[in-house]
């Protein structure tokens, strides 16, 4: 026992200079607790998705949209000129799409849907598409499978519908202060997991929305196909109130798969404006032959 008992006492001396000898002190940014943060519970944070999203019976922006193709794949990106343009969005899933060419603010592309099927317009090319929103072939031009859905699923965050179970978790992220970038705020962030209704022993998740801990707003939403792979990544900032309901500014949409991205700025924005059924009609010339995509 006295000699366990000396090594131990041995041990213990020896630690200081062990330490001293294999450890390395390196210096990092400081971070610091953010100003406020609010706490909330999984039933509480739900409802105000549903309520959010509620709340937006029409949508009619002015934008401007960009797009990059590649990544490190492929070992380039290309970055394509901004378009100005509009979305407008009425429920339950009718949404267009209209780009214009710029300086001379011709039609660049125009898209519409009904939820179930689209038409593509895209007359500088004298090319006209329509199909189905769901990609059944998937093309090697990552641009080729954009379908409305990927406008309406990032853009209009939904909540859990029937039969859909719900999970919350908590992490912590860091974060730049908007006014000095060498300012990082430490902060939790809540990540509401909605999973598709089980099937016998197993679930599947559907999507992800992160969502901040200092005003309860979506920083993030991941939606995953039905083989658990995410096909979309959206990232939103600079939310603006349009009555009691805020709405990002700036929207990022990510298709890793694909090999692009989207930035989406919204410049102007009218919810729960008057849009008439002629808003969401395509029509194509005569002269311009229709492809169908599957």
């Amino acid at each position: 026992m006295k000699i366990k008992q000396a090594l131990a006492l041995g041990m213990v001396g020896l630690l200081p200079t062990l330490t001293g000898c294999l450890s390395h002190t390196r210096y990092v940014p400081k971070t610091r607790v953010a100003d406020v943060i609010i706490s909330t519970s999984l039933d509480a944070m739900a409802r105000q998705i549903v309520s959010r999203y509620d709340s937006m019976q029409t949508f009619n922006a002015s934008v401007e949209i960009s797009a990059t193709t590649g990544g490190g794949l492929q070992g380039k990106e290309i970055q394509y000129t901004s378009f100005a343009g509009y979305i407008l969005m009425r429920k339950p899933e009718f949404l267009r799409v209209l780009l214009l060419v710029p300086v001379v603010r011709t039609q660049a592309l125009d898209m519409v849907s009904d939820g179930q099927s689209f038409k593509l317009l895209i007359p500088p090319r004298h090319r006209a598409i329509v199909g189905s929103n769901t990609v059944t072939t998937p093309s090697k031009n990552g641009l080729e499978n954009l379908r409305p859905d990927v406008f309406f699923d990032s853009m209009f965050i939904q909540g859990p519908e029937q039969g859909q179970l719900i999970s919350m978790t908590t992490d912590i992220r860091v974060i730049e202060s908007g006014k000095k970038k060498k300012d990082l705020i430490e902060e939790p962030a809540y990540a509401l997991q909605i999973l598709a209704k089980p099937d016998d022993q197993t679930v599947r998740t559907l999507r992800v929305i992160h969502i901040n801990s200092t005003d309860l707003l979506p920083y993030q939403q991941d939606i995953y196909d039905t083989n658990g792979q995410v096909v979309t990544k959206a990232h939103y900032s600079n939310y603006q109130f349009y009555g009691n309901t805020p709405y990002p500014s700036n929207i990022i949409i990510e298709r890793p798969r694909d090999h692009y991205s989207l930035t989406v700025n919204i410049t102007k924005l009218t919810l729960n404006g008057k849009l008439d059924d002629d808003q969401f009609e395509l029509k194509i010339p005569e002269n311009i032959a229709v492809e169908t995509l599957k």
